[in-house]
């Protein structure tokens, strides 16, 4: 499931440091996270999809990579990203 360009530009909008930043870590797990979302809603009905639930677990590892990334160069910036999307409860 792709998210909607408008979907996209307001993330961007949001976590990125101009409209044209979309290779910042913040917005690429920001994106990452309204994927994985829109996912999870697609799987409260569709239960049996297994191939769609390969892509949620590519993308979950990945926006782990970048978090662990983020947090070992700038842990205020982690700490905030997190606190913003609503993850590590």
């Amino acid at each position: 499931m792709a998210l909607a360009k408008e979907v996209k530009a307001e993330i961007i909008a949001k976590y990125g440091k101009n409209a044209q930043d979309t290779g910042s870590t913040e917005v690429q797990i920001a994106i990452l996270t309204a994927e994985i979302d829109e996912l999870n809603e697609h799987f409260t009905t569709h239960i049996h999809d297994f191939h769609s639930k390969r892509g949620l677990m590519k993308k979950i590892g990945q926006r782990r990579s970048l978090l662990a990334y983020l947090k070992k160069e700038d842990l205020k910036r982690y700490e905030a990203l997190i606190e913003s999307l609503g993850l590590r409860r």
